[in-house]
């Protein structure tokens, strides 16, 4: 019998399947792809030449309280690589901001203390200041009634900010069109009331 291997999490899950149920594998070529530059250097240049957009340091000109919307660890996103451009970036236009870093659990459990160290690294930990969202924080803030007919309920800090910002990948999703991107903020730091509308059998 073919055995097959299933990528899960940083391991493999393995199956033996009879042949007569195995039409064919489909294996992706992404380990065959050659970035034309270091992570560290694609980041740097993006964020220096943002596509139809303002420089992070522009924006951040002037704004005192800063938030930085992150994946929360059901997303492999590299924040490690990601942030610490960001930050600096942020400070060379307000080197006096107030900057927060909002971990964007949507309704999924708090990130654990192994799992900040794992995606931010201890570097960041150590500097800055990080919140885990809390869908049913009692603080939550509503900011008004969405096209869909819900109400959007956001995590206090994320609307009381003078600058909110998303790092983070914008990927296919299984159902809502594309991951990332705006999502990191509904459903991304949105109360579990406003989630749970969205995220209904009726959309």
């Amino acid at each position: 019998m073919p055995l097959v291997r299933f990528p899960y999490g940083k391991t493999h899950i393995e199956y033996d399947f009879p042949q007569e149920r195995l039409r064919g594998c489909l294996i992706s070529a992404l380990e065959e792809y050659v970035p034309a530059a270091s992570g560290a250097e694609l980041i740097a240049g993006a964020l220096k030449h943002p596509i139809g957009g303002t420089r992070l340091s522009e924006l951040a000109a002037g704004k005192q309280k800063v938030v930085i919307l992150a994946s929360d660890h059901t997303r492999p996103v590299p924040s490690k690589l990601i942030l610490p451009p960001m930050l600096r970036e942020i400070r060379a236009g307000n080197p006096g901001a107030q900057i927060t870093i909002l971990v964007a659990t949507g309704c999924h459990r708090g990130t654990t203390a192994d799992e900040l160290r794992e995606k931010f690294g201890e570097d960041i930990l150590r500097r800055e200041t990080i919140v885990i969202h809390d869908c049913d924080a009692p603080d939550a803030v509503t900011l008004g009634t969405l096209p869909s007919g819900g109400k959007l309920v956001v995590n206090r800090l994320a609307a009381e900010a003078d600058l909110l910002v998303a790092e983070g990948f914008i990927e296919p999703h299984f159902f809502a069109g594309f991951s990332g991107g705006r999502k990191s903020l509904l459903p991304g730091v949105a109360a579990r009331s406003t989630v749970l509308y969205n995220h209904s059998a009726d959309f």
